[in-house]
């Protein structure tokens, strides 16, 4: 009824749907190519106007500067009406998903894990603190909860403090599990991963191994049983990856996980109609999803808390989170979202997607690309929090930092890529993961929108 054999099934009954359901149907069967064709057709009229009223007796080569001038904005008013077109002909579809009445069972062991830097004890204290307060708020069921931590970079493989710094880490980690005992099926319920320094001759500096996207390549490779990788073995139960882990959540170090967010994302991708398939001929996941990207929020800033610029930019936080799915056109035209970083993944599938992909040095933003080979799902009927950049300064930091990692994926988009084994891979990416990619890279060009859209365009698409 709610997957691909439901039109197999209204022939056996000899149903004949709606016309509105057929023409539909029609365009979902080419969502890609109709959704890009809708957008040039649309586009179109948008930039004649300009052209237009720049009168008959025009030259070309201002003519061409006018429309080039006029692409961007145009381009904007084009996709805005189209996505809102999308989205309110098809509305939100949520995926199925099994209800985990007696929480999340061993077959299903999952890890939650927070990327974090070891800066100093005091933040250290606060990194652990977070974790059980994700521990308090999903604790039903075979979930474990881990720091995947990196000390700063430096010019030297160790400087002092460091060992202090990380045995400040184990020991706040290890008075947890001595709060709160054992995990179901055994072993510690609180965990601490955390990487050695490694030479960086690009960035010059003694860093952990590729950043965020390193520190989940490495913790993979580590709970299917690898030993060299650069993750510290202290030989303690804290430091030993639980066997069986099928899924992984991976926060920010600000991000809130509500009241049983975890066994509802957990119920998501374990659902049999949406369990990742890899396909080796293409190197992507092609059914089912491997990673599934919850709806972000900003969280309302305390009544004497938060800056002006968080109260006026962070959109309407904490207003009835829990009503209702959210449409978003990419998830309800092509059943494929976008990841954003946070968010479940199947470690197989995620693994298997991303061997090998990206050479190093290449990748600062990394998300969209994982979600394009790992296929990323789109769960906005259940919410996490991040907290909003607290100035503007902050912000413009992170844009900039974005748009750096946009503009990296040229080589993808233009199917010139190299993996890390320096064979050709950028022929394998769809059409739509491109467009995708080509969006944000208009984006980045585009000042024309406001502040709020550019963040919340990051966050939901």
């Amino acid at each position: 009824l709610i997957s691909d054999g439901r039109s197999a099934f209204e022939r056996v009954l000899h149903v004949r749907a709606p016309l509105a359901d057929r023409l539909r149907r029609v365009y979902l069967r080419a969502a890609g190519r109709g959704y890009l064709g809708t957008l040039a057709l649309v586009t179109a009229p948008i930039l004649a106007v300009p052209l237009l009223l720049s009168g008959n007796g025009i030259a070309a080569g201002a003519a061409v500067l006018i429309a080039i001038l006029a692409l961007l904005p145009a381009s904007d008013l084009a996709i805005a009406l189209v996505n809102w077109e999308v989205t309110h002909v098809l509305g939100p579809r949520a995926l199925p998903r099994l209800d985990l009445d007696k929480g999340v069972p061993s077959r299903l062991r999952t890890l939650v894990v927070v990327p974090t830097l070891l800066t100093d004890e005091a933040d250290v204290e606060a990194q652990v603190g977070g974790l059980e307060i994700h521990y308090l708020a999903n604790r039903d069921g075979d979930i474990r909860f881990a720091l995947l931590s990196d000390w700063l970079d430096a010019p030297s493989e160790n400087i002092p403090g460091d060992d202090e710094l990380l045995s400040a880490a184990v020991a706040a980690i290890d008075r947890l599990n001595e709060r709160h005992g054992e995990a179901p099926g055994g072993g510690a319920r609180f965990l601490i991963f955390h990487r050695k320094r490694r030479w960086n001759e690009a960035e010059g500096c003694w860093m952990g191994w590729e950043r965020k996207r390193g520190k989940l390549e490495e913790l993979n490779a580590l709970l299917r049983g690898a030993a060299t990788t650069g993750i510290l073995t202290t030989g303690l139960s804290a430091s030993t990856p639980p066997t069986g882990v099928r899924y992984v959540v991976t926060l920010d170090a600000d991000t809130r996980l509500p009241m049983g967010a975890v066994g509802r994302l957990v119920g998501t991708i374990a659902h049999p109609l949406n369990q990742a398939t890899f396909d080796t001929r293409t190197g992507r996941v092609t059914q089912g999803y491997g990673v599934l990207q919850p709806r972000i929020t900003s969280t309302l800033p305390a009544e004497h808390g938060g800056s002006i610029f968080q109260r006026v930019y962070s959109g309407s936080a904490g207003i009835d989170p829990y009503a209702s799915a959210v449409s978003d056109v990419y998830q309800d035209l092509l059943q494929e979202g976008s990841y954003t970083g946070k968010g479940i993944y199947d470690v197989d599938a995620f693994s298997a997607a991303m061997a090998d992909l990206v050479p190093e040095n290449a990748l600062l933003s990394h998300d969209l690309f994982e979600g394009v080979f790992a296929r990323a799902g789109l769960v906005t009927d259940i919410e996490l929090f991040d907290e909003f950049p607290s100035n503007y300064l902050v912000s413009t930091v992170r844009q900039h930092r974005w748009a750096r990692g946009d503009w990296q994926l040229l080589p993808w988009i233009l199917g010139r890529a190299r993996d890390a084994n320096g064979r050709r891979r950028g022929d394998s990416m769809p059409g739509i993961a491109r467009w995708k990619m080509v969006d944000n890279l208009r984006r980045t060009l585009s000042r024309s929108e406001e502040h709020t859209s550019e963040l919340q365009s990051r966050q939901y698409l």
